[in-house]
């Protein structure tokens, strides 16, 4: 049974009370798109611009101060745009910008409104104005599955107003049916999923908390509300958006609370209607689930662009983890195939193949798949290698020499690491830029990341103080790694430029894992018309000898060691490249 039909099924999303609360005027007509918009979709070698790009995603709250306050904001984020430039990224993905009661902002209350901690809508314009001055789109996160509990929306809808009333997902009784986590059919607890409102005496589908009520997304009106609210962004000059929670738009029940059809055609329309504003516009969905699952949301070519391959950065780490006490998130995948990695031979495994060959097996574009280490959801690379520079390098070579969109969180080009994983936010603390007070972050005496206003005494603030005196007693900060030639930054910084040098880096170039010296030794090679590029990484921690053959290719130019080029061997969880 479809529980969305009489209005009872819901779906993510975020909601503007800046609007008049009873507005449900229709979508504005989209305008017929304009060869010269269709033409700026693609980049000079023909491919989408999202195709080949490097991607930096930006937690807000932690990536710079400019007002002192403690809460990083739009103009810190300007400030910094020099910084990404040198860097070289493409563009950057802003986790939620719109207000929300919450610090992390993935439960709107606004759709039209920024966060007030980030600054005014002007000081956001003016960031998107200077990004593209210099060539470095924008692309917001967005939330179209759920909104807060506070959004004037629910409020309405929870008294019964019209048109409000059928917004969100209402029943009578709590389920005894087979209900439970959106994300694990196997687990039945109806109570995760369906809450009790006082006010209106009946429950209420969230899938992500009480707090965070399913839109419904089969009511029209909502439907063209998300139309609209996509439109007001793109009018802006927005890039893109990353769209959260891809997979539960539309539930149609116990065991189809993911993956729904009516879920993959809702992206399809919504798609549509996007690529009629602006045919230019990046759509990346977060489909936390194996190749097979986020490929549908591909939807036939008609519905997302780009989805995130996370089953990439597991396998990563698995190949660059010796410690058993710290272990990759497995989130809402049902992979084992990374957990049996561990501490096996990667010879029979080829794990990176593996990857690469279910990408085709997907039957999509080999650019829809997005590689990336980790994000804002994951405990940070740097901690899960334990701080180690060389794992590190040895993780963005893999990751730059997988093809497609590649994504970066920030910190990871300095190894930034975290106390421990108590609690999420401290994979999202501020950026170290160098070692003045608050590492360069903010001037103001505390950061956010010590509100007990924002955190409450159990949850604990202390953490941040005695970290980021350690962290400041060694060479991890941007400054620091600026300065030295060999660090992680400046291999970042190479590895981005021959991604925008060499077109065998691009899509289009052919893919080769392959493990040497049984297992201890990975070599990547990518090629296209005769250009070559191949990483060989140690993925041991022991001296091993490097192949006769690339060190007698006399075509072969080295473009990165870790160590001295008259050396044979790399040492242990060392790199190098060579390219023709």
């Amino acid at each position: 049974m479809n529980l969305r039909t009489n209005w009872l099924l819901c779906c993510v999303a975020a909601v503007s009370a800046c609007q008049p609360a009873s507005e449900t005027t229709p979508v504005p007509a989209a305008p017929a798109v304009a060869e010269q918009a269709a033409q700026a979709s693609q980049n000079s070698s023909g491919r989408s611009w999202w195709q080949d790009a490097v991607v930096y995603q930006i937690w807000p709250r932690s990536f710079a101060d400019s007002n002192n306050d403690g809460h990083g904001d739009f103009a810190g984020i300007q400030s910094k745009l020099p910084y990404l430039q040198e860097l070289g990224v493409d563009a950057i993905w802003l986790t939620p910008v719109f207000e929300a009661p919450s610090y992390h902002g993935y439960d709107f209350t606004e759709f039209y409104q920024v966060e007030q901690d980030y600054g005014t809508m002007a000081q956001f314009e003016a960031m998107l104005a200077d990004a593209k001055s210099r060539n470095i789109r924008i692309i917001l996160d967005l939330v179209i599955n759920h909104i807060s509990d506070r959004h004037d929306w629910f409020v309405r809808s929870a008294k019964g107003e019209a048109p409000y009333k059928d917004y969100f997902i209402w029943r009578n009784d709590l389920p005894a049916d087979g209900w439970g986590p959106a994300w694990d059919s196997s687990k039945v607890d109806p109570k995760v999923v369906w809450h009790y409102h006082p006010e209106r005496k009946q429950y209420y589908y969230a899938a992500f908390g009480a707090s965070q009520p399913d839109l419904n997304l089969q009511h029209p009106d909502v439907i063209d509300e998300m139309k609209k609210m996509a439109k007001f962004w793109l009018d802006k000059g927005v890039a893109g958006f990353r769209l959260d929670a891809v997979r539960y738009a539309i539930e149609n029940g116990p065991g189809q609370q993911a993956d729904t059809s009516e879920t993959i055609q809702y992206w399809q329309d919504f798609s549509s209607y996007v690529r009629s504003i602006a045919p230019d516009t990046l759509l990346v969905g977060e489909a936390w689930a194996d190749l097979p699952v986020a490929a549908k949301y591909y939807g036939n070519g008609k519905a997302l662009d780009a989805g995130f391959d996370f089953d990439f950065g597991y396998k990563v780490l698995a190949l660059l983890q010796t410690d058993t006490a710290v272990k990759a998130e497995f989130g809402t995948m049902n992979n084992k195939n990374n957990q049996d990695l561990q501490g096996q031979n990667p010879v029979a495994v080829q794990p990176l193949q593996a990857n690469y060959a279910e990408r085709v097996a997907a039957a999509v574009p080999m650019g829809y798949f997005s590689p990336f280490l980790t994000n804002h959801d994951q405990p940070r690379l740097g901690w899960q290698l334990n701080a180690h520079q060389g794992k590190a390098k040895l993780a963005a070579a893999m990751l730059f020499a997988s093809p497609g969109t590649t994504y970066l969180y920030y910190g990871e080009e300095i190894g930034l690491t975290q106390a421990s994983d108590a609690e999420h936010i401290q994979r999202r603390a501020p950026m170290l830029w160098d070692k003045s007070h608050q590492a360069g972050f903010t001037t103001a005496k505390q950061a956010w990341v010590q509100s007990a206003e924002l955190f409450p005494p159990q949850q604990g603030t202390a953490w941040w103080l005695p970290f980021l005196t350690e962290q400041l007693s060694g060479d991890n900060t941007v400054a620091d790694q600026q300065k030295q030639p060999k660090s992680l930054w400046n291999l970042y910084k190479i590895l981005i430029q021959l991604k925008k040098q060499r077109t065998e880096l691009s899509v289009a170039g052919s893919y080769q894992a392959t493990a040497l010296a049984e297992g201890k030794l990975l070599q990547l090679v990518r090629e296209l018309e005769g250009k070559k590029t191949v990483f060989l990484l140690n993925i041991s921690d022991k001296s091993q000898q490097i192949p006769a053959e690339l060190l007698q290719d006399d075509n072969l130019k080295t473009v990165w060691s870790d160590n001295e080029l008259t050396i044979p061997a790399l040492d242990g969880w060392q790199l190098r490249i060579w390219q023709n």
